[in-house]
């Protein structure tokens, strides 16, 4: 992949935000269902398969759009179709916005676009804290995984990611049903964002100074915290956004009808919905740097 297809789908992203009309993760999500219906069983082997042969087609699919039609315009448009940071950043401040409001029955409604624990109990407070932790996790998912595999593995590499990243997102939860048949969507995209969500915290350290924080208090709050969440990948960008805008994140949640209390991450306040905006702010600069870095890796392997 050239640094400049790369840049393209980032500014596209940047510009116009997800595309409106046949979406090609979208299309994807629809195979997969189909898929999944046609051959769920409650068996790993099973999931492994089904999510082994989904990969194989979006990374065919993906393959030949890009060799049949002029391959750095290919190429820029799935990074484009790939990433999601302005999605995520509006709605994470329309969270915000509603959430201000006395009804906040519109502000949990819209969560749903950003994250899937259960928002019904939630009030402002714990709706900001929401959003902050979906931003953070996101900016890695949404954003740099997809630029760093762009970089690392061309157009293929892309097309994997994202379809893997849908794939847990769909199989991956630890329901009675997806237990089994999910487990290996869940452990690939765990695989495939390890090396993009460290990428990703050292980015945010590095941004810390652009909302206000210190890039050696971020890191301080990752070598101690970022361990500490029960997920591999979350946990390290959720701390560094913690500690580069001074938050502290984490506590009791509710996932599937299931209450889960994570660890606190950081040393500041609960976060308010005005550090929603700063946490947005703070996803926009590290995805740029991703971008920016990325576009020099995939020019120095080129």
């Amino acid at each position: 992949m050239s640094a400049t297809a790369l840049l393209a789908g980032y500014g596209a992203d940047l510009a116009f935000g997800d595309p409106r009309r046949l979406h090609p993760v979208a299309g994807f999500g629809r195979t997969a269902a189909a898929a999944e219906r046609a051959a769920y069983s409650p068996s790993r082997l099973r999931g492994a398969l089904v999510t082994g042969a989904l990969i194989a087609v979006a990374v065919s699919a993906g393959e030949l759009a890009a060799r049949r039609g002029p391959r750095w315009a290919v190429t820029a448009a799935l990074t484009w179709a790939a990433l999601g940071g302005r999605s995520l950043r509006r709605e994470a401040r329309a969270v915000a916005r509603l959430a201000a409001a006395p009804d906040l029955e519109p502000a949990r409604e819209r969560l749903r676009s950003l994250c899937g624990r259960d928002a019904s109990t939630l009030d402002a407070s714990g709706l900001a804290r929401a959003a902050v932790e979906s931003l953070a996790e996101n900016t890695s998912d949404a954003v740099v995984g997809a630029l760093l595999w762009g970089a690392l593995a061309g157009p293929s590499g892309v097309v994997a990611y994202r379809a893997a990243n849908t794939l847990d997102a769909m199989f991956g939860h630890r329901s009675e049903r997806y237990r089994e048949f999910g487990w290996a969507a869940a452990r690939l995209d765990d695989a495939m964002n390890w090396p993009a969500a460290r990428l990703c915290a050292a980015l945010t350290c590095a941004a810390a100074p652009f909302v206000g924080g210190s890039p050696r208090a971020a890191l301080m709050v990752v070598w101690r915290d970022g361990d500490a969440h029960p997920s591999p990948n979350a946990g390290v960008v959720e701390a560094a956004f913690a500690g580069a805008l001074g938050l502290r994140v984490g506590g009791p949640l509710v996932y599937g009808g299931q209450a889960e209390r994570r660890p606190c991450l950081g040393d500041g306040s609960s976060p308010t919905l005005a550090d929603v905006d700063r946490a947005a702010r703070l996803s926009l600069v590290v995805s740029t740097l991703a971008a920016l870095c990325c576009a020099g890796l995939a020019e120095v392997r080129r």
